[in-house]
């Protein structure tokens, strides 16, 4: 059962943080003051809870009720660890195949994402705590439940996940127009991780430079690019294929 998704007031949240509640976001009315707000500062940073501050107005907006500066989304799903992901599938002893998403901001594209993610066996999804679209009510609508079934981790950023991934052996390939390989110039059969970048930006130029491999999908249309989960579900089931001949060799 989907809970609650959204808490208000500074007593609410900092009991929902010492009850290891999954907050997701928090908003702070810019300049706020007194005894509680710092404590609620301190936890969120000792915690690793991303905090925007905004005009009053802007909470306004989130919720009718009285806020007291301060609203928080608790995630309908628990976030792991990168480490426990990895160390969770690494210990099964298959090939395990990962999905970064860097700075990808549509619920309705992650949630589609998550839902071919969970068809074609991905083993986990990595997140950046900041500026990645948030697990909402439609992000599980669109994944048809799937967020419920596939780990997904945060990291405070997309390139620390990339050098964790290598240094476990895992290579790690960025989809992107800017080479001259296809996906059907990269082997998938090895553990893997495939990074997908933001609807508008694609992936980070540090984030290219990190990775093992680029890949593109070949084009024959005038338009010049596909829509970023409509991409993601081509590289997997790209995966999906490459491993399938392996298994039947």
């Amino acid at each position: 059962m989907e809970k609650s998704t959204q808490i208000y007031g500074i007593r609410a949240v900092i009991e929902a943080i010492n009850a290891n509640e999954p907050i997701d976001k928090v908003f702070i009315q810019k300049g706020l003051k007194g005894d509680l707000s710092r404590e609620l500062e301190t936890l969120l940073r000792k915690n690793g809870i991303i905090a925007s501050y905004v005009p009053i107005e802007k909470l306004n907006r989130l919720t009718k009720n009285n806020h007291q500066g301060v609203v928080a989304n608790i995630s309908p799903i628990r976030f792991l660890s990168i480490e426990e992901m990895v160390a969770n599938v690494t210990e099964n002893g298959k090939a395990p195949l990962f999905l970064l998403l860097d700075q990808l901001s549509d619920v309705r594209n992650f949630g589609a994402i998550i839902r071919t993610a969970e068809c074609t066996g991905v083993d986990g999804i990595i997140i950046q705590k900041r500026g990645a679209a948030p697990v909402t009510a439609d992000t599980i609508k669109t994944s048809a439940g799937a967020a419920f079934r596939v780990p997904i981790a945060k990291v405070d950023h997309i390139k620390d996940a990339v050098f964790f991934l290598q240094a476990s052996g895992i290579q790690v390939v960025a989809a992107t127009e800017k080479t001259d390989n296809t996906i059907y110039d990269v082997s998938f059969t090895s553990p893997t991780a495939i990074i997908m970048g933001s609807e508008d930006m694609g992936i980070s130029p540090s984030i290219l430079k990190a990775s093992d491999h680029l890949a593109k999908l070949p084009m024959l249309g005038s338009i010049g690019s596909l829509n970023v989960s409509v991409a993601c579900g081509v590289f997997l089931y790209e995966v999906v294929r490459q491993r399938q001949d392996t298994l039947s060799k």
